[in-house]
């Protein structure tokens, strides 16, 4: 965090503690000195391919995943766009920046916002769903999501905090056997490098030419492509799988101590590394949790959320600690 809210413990952003790691800050420092030339994917492109063990033709290097969803809403002649929700909001905004009618579905905190077959329109030609789904950290099996694959359809994952589910499974980024699907991934989250912007989209070859016709000249600089080359490396992705496994137990120790609080509600099974929670007054403890020295994400301005949610980037168990003995006291202090 910056400026006045430096000081704050950050549990609102879903970038990975104590990244990027030194190897790869030294691998794009390197790369500086090569800013004199413009920008060559080649390399970087082969790398996620050879990553996913897809074709390069299937494979588009993106300022971030962000700006994949830009491209689609410009380059897809769409006339039934649905998103599925509670979710990322960039999907649809970028839609209706584009000039589109979107259409909601909002998935039920009864059912674990999890996909209820059929909930999606027959005649949606364009559908965009996350997972695991910011910012529930749900789940959804890979094989109901293939399911919502039609003719005529563009089919939209955003498998932008994958690499932080052990196994990445569930994942469909090297299906080539789902017809009109599109997986979108994120470099930011698991390495620390939101500031750098990298990312990629996954898709038959036609929709990558479609969406590369619509994106600016040299979109993503040299050092974002260096990254994007390292991070694909053999030990790269074994240090990915490592905190992903660590993530998963930090994780359920932030469960289990949000467990000890009656006042609060853990949205689960939780897959990403994040946690959704429900407790009345969420909003006023939000505030008290800051003058706490705890920064923590407000939950109503996802569709399908209300004022009483909130999420949890999630952090070491020492941090976790020292964050549920302040949320108890700001919970305490609003029911006096």
């Amino acid at each position: 965090m910056r400026g006045a809210d430096a000081a704050l413990t950050d549990l609102a952003v879903n970038v990975r503690a104590g990244t990027p790691p030194e190897w790869l800050k030294a691998r794009i420092a390197a790369s500086l000195d090569g800013l004199a030339a413009y920008p060559d994917g080649r390399a970087a492109r082969e790398a996620v391919a050879a990553r996913h063990g897809l074709p390069a033709g299937r494979v588009l290097l993106t300022a971030g995943a962000a700006e994949a969803f830009v491209l689609l809403a410009r380059a897809l002649p769409t006339r039934r766009p649905v998103v599925v929700h509670p979710q990322f909001t960039e999907p649809e905004s970028a839609l209706r920046d584009a000039g589109h009618t979107v259409e909601r579905v909002v998935l039920d905190e009864r059912d674990g916002f999890r996909l209820t077959p059929g909930a999606v329109p027959e005649d949606a030609d364009l559908v965009v769903i996350g997972n695991p789904t910011n910012p529930t950290s749900v789940l959804h099996p890979a094989d109901a999501l293939a399911e919502l694959a039609r003719p005529g359809r563009t089919l939209v994952v955003d498998e932008a905090f994958m690499d932080a589910v052990p196994g990445e499974r569930e994942s469909l980024a090297g299906r080539t056997d789902v017809p009109g699907l599109v997986v979108l991934r994120s470099l930011t989250k698991t390495w620390g490098l939101a500031g750098l912007r990298i990312g990629y989209v996954l898709a038959e070859p036609d929709t990558v030419t479609a969406l590369e016709r619509v994106q600016p000249l040299w979109p993503v600089s040299s050092p974002a492509l260096v990254a994007a080359e390292a991070c694909c490396t053999p030990s790269a992705l074994a240090e990915a799988a490592y905190a992903a496994d660590r993530m998963a137990a930090d994780r359920a120790h932030l469960a289990d101590r949000l467990a000890e609080l009656a006042e609060v509600r853990v949205c689960g099974p939780a897959a990403g590394s994040f946690l959704l929670i429900r407790l009345p007054g969420a909003a006023a403890i939000r505030t008290r949790l800051r003058e706490l020295g705890f920064a923590v994400r407000r939950g109503d301005t996802f569709p399908g959320l209300g004022p009483d949610w909130l999420r949890l980037a999630v952090r070491d168990p020492a941090t976790t600690d020292r964050f549920v003995i302040a949320l108890a006291k700001a919970v305490a202090e609003s029911a006096d």
